[in-house]
């Protein structure tokens, strides 16, 4: 176990010791007749007439004999840690670029992984990636790799691979040779088509469509490879499944382990190297996350207005009926609300809270005269794939995929559409606003809301960033009526007598596998995470396959309360101006740890019945989790928001930071960014 330390610290940390590369009869390491002309004309005529995108699928790549090494040193020899973001979760190893730098005592364990990695690289197939792909010359001085392990409940995210000089993309399936991937276990490499569209001033721009047209299910010694494309080379990595309860299959775990990695344009000295081509690769790149970032042409749409009066009011004097909420208010919240959120001694308390942390959290928000019909049209409808017509697919799915409803002021709902009457009626009513202002005690402007179902196995939505000067007041009705979300409840409540689909005992033999450091329970995902972020992060990057680094699941930031308790008082503060200091997102610590000024501002699992709410500033990042195949259900939500009357970020910021003697309180981090498969 100690020498496996130590080929995974010098891994990681690399190493002065030069070990040339080996120069052994190349053909020989790959499969045979690979290199010959017949085979790449066969492989040319097939890229060239794939889709969405050109790819290439090649198998047999390797000697067969060779890459059964290679998986046996890999597992002999790495350790591989879980990496979380809100775009992928994986187990990773060290950065195998730097192969030559390690110690000849770590080396002597490794000679297969490093006559691969030479092969690979080598001219002759580097030349054979070039034609059939018809991306033209590739780098051998700059090699990009790692091993990547997914098992049940890892998945990566809709991405275009398009960072820095990367001209190919490619993954070598290192699964279980003699126990095939079954496609039921998921794990495939997913491709999208695009569709060209033209903004409001004319710029023609491709975005990828919701769903995925091509499945390119693991197998071993798999080689898969496409062109890196700006905008166009949009993939994703399915989540590789938990074997369902009951199952009995002998599945081996299901590891889905792979290499992967890019080839780079020529470097400076190599045949093709063009001056120049780097920097305006990077440009190219800046101005595609840009033009991404742009959301003209994103779905949903938010539609901003002015509060609807739900009730009329005999109240003619606007200085009255600001100071608090009339009778006739009251009795149209009570349709809607528990009584005890209207009371004056309850309202006070929420404001005194609220300007203490910037949020609330409130359970059992809505009356117990509507919910459990609210929960009964809720069940009724996640057993449709797509409930009706009025609901719509959020897209692009580089951005966020999940299923949404908007409200239709000219039109009023049925008697049995509780949901759409929260949307269409209730949240945009000028009585929830007074008591929201109320609360908060924050002057709001005109609102949006939407109703979002995430779908299990489905959705999710990356972090962005609020970019407005302005602060926004964001709320969220928890409307999940499903149980057993475990490892997102901090009380234990929900899922306390629930068991995993993935112990043992069901079936599955534990094969031998990489070593996994520091693995942890599954979690279904499915939790909103507010998190602060330097004015320069890229976190939010559409397009990125990098993202904001998550705590490890032991430490899962946790909700104040339960789906039935009140332990609201527990939250960090929401706003990052409250410390006074900017947390850096790829430092991205525990809330359970010692220090809490560590970037997460608020979580906001999926529950049933409670309200959220947030006031969040310039740069704060909010995304939702992917929801897992394996969760108990799919998280439903009703979100609203309105810009702060009067509230500029900066100017809150400069008040906040001078102490007493106004002096200004300074705090900066730095980090870095990974990218991954």
């Amino acid at each position: 176990m100690k020498r496996k330390h130590e080929t995974e610290e010098s891994l990681q940390n690399g190493s002065v010791t030069k070990v040339p590369k080996t120069n052994g009869a190349v053909a020989s390491d790959f499969a045979a007749g690979l290199l010959s002309r017949a085979t790449v004309e066969k492989y040319t005529g097939s890229y060239a007439s794939s889709g969405p995108y050109k790819h290439a699928v090649v198998q047999p790549l390797i000697s067969d004999e060779l890459l059964r090494s290679v998986r046996n040193e890999i597992i002999d020899n790495i350790h591989f840690t879980p990496k979380e973001t809100d775009i992928y979760r994986i187990f990773q190893s060290g950065d195998l670029a730097n192969l030559d730098g390690l110690p000849e005592s770590a080396l002597s364990r490794l000679p297969s992984l490093l006559r691969l990695r030479d092969a690979l690289y080598s001219p002759d197939f580097r030349s054979w990636i070039s034609e059939v792909s018809g991306a033209g010359p590739v780098s051998g001085k700059k090699t990009d790799m790692a091993i990547n392990v997914y098992k049940p409940g890892c998945h990566l995210l809709c991405h275009d691979d398009v960072i820095g000089s990367r001209r190919v993309s490619y993954i070598l399936y290192l699964t279980d040779p003699d126990r095939p991937w079954k496609a039921g276990w998921g794990g495939a490499l997913r491709l999208y088509p695009t569709e060209q569209k033209v903004t409001e001033d004319g710029r023609k721009v491709k975005v990828p469509d919701p769903q995925w047209t091509k499945i390119i299910p693991p197998a071993w010694n798999q080689l898969s490879f496409f062109a890196v494309q700006p905008g166009e080379s949009f993939h994703d990595v399915e989540e590789v499944y938990h074997q369902k309860e009951g199952e009995e299959e002998d599945d081996g775990g299901r590891v889905r382990m792979a290499l992967s990695g890019w080839f780079h344009i020529p470097q400076e000295g190599e045949e093709g190297y063009e001056e120049g081509l780097e920097e305006k690769l990077a440009e190219q790149s800046s101005l595609q996350q840009l033009q991404a970032k742009n959301d003209a042409l994103d779905l949903p749409q938010l539609d901003f207005v002015e509060p609807r009066e739900a009730v009329e009011t005999e109240v003619e004097d606007d200085e009255d009926e600001d100071e608090g909420l009339c009778q006739a208010d009251l009795d149209f919240l009570l349709k809607f609300m528990t009584p005890q959120y209207l009371t004056p001694d309850t309202v006070e308390e929420l404001n005194d809270l609220f300007n203490e942390e910037s949020s609330l959290q409130l359970a059992n928000i809505l009356s117990p005269k509507i919910i459990s019909r609210l929960e009964s049209q809720i069940l009724e409808l996640e057993h449709l794939d797509q409930p009706n017509n009025n609901w719509s697919t959020a897209s692009p799915p580089h951005k966020h995929r999940y299923l949404y409803r908007k409200p239709d002021p000219t039109l009023t709902p049925a008697e049995d559409d509780i949901l759409f009457s929260i949307i269409n009626v209730f949240l945009p009513s000028t009585s929830f606003h007074k008591w929201l202002s109320l609360a908060t005690g924050l002057s709001i402007g005109p609102s949006a809301h939407l109703a979002r179902r995430f779908r299990k196995g489905v959705d999710y939505t990356l972090a962005t960033a609020h970019e407005d000067d302005n602060m926004q007041l964001e709320w969220c009705l928890n409307l999940t009526p499903s149980k057993g979300w475990t490892g997102t409840d901090p009380s234990g409540e929900d899922g306390a007598d629930t068991t995993s689909p993935t112990s043992d005992g069901n079936g599955t033999t534990n094969a031998p596998g990489p070593t996994i450091e520091g693995e942890e329970p599954p979690n279904p995902g499915g939790y909103e995470l507010y998190m602060a972020a330097d004015d320069a992060d890229d976190a939010s990057d559409a397009g990125s396959d990098s993202g904001v680094p998550l705590p490890s699941h032991t430490g899962q930031p946790q909700a104040s309360s339960s789906t039935g308790g009140g332990h609201r008082r527990e939250l960090h503060k929401t706003s990052s101006r409250s410390n006074g200091k900017k947390a850096d997102p790829a430092i991205y610590k525990a809330a359970s740890g010692e220090d809490e000024d560590d970037g997460i501002l608020f979580t906001n699992p999926a529950g049933w019945n409670s309200l959220s709410v947030v006031l969040r500033d310039k740069g704060t990042l909010r995304f939702v989790k992917y929801v897992s195949r394996n969760a108990p259900g799919d998280r439903w939500d009703v979100v609203g928001c309105a810009e702060v009357e009067g509230g500029d970020s900066d100017e809150e910021d400069e008040g906040e930071d001078e102490d007493e003697d106004g002096q200004g309180k300074e705090g900066d981090e730095d980090g870095d960014e990974d990218d991954e498969e």
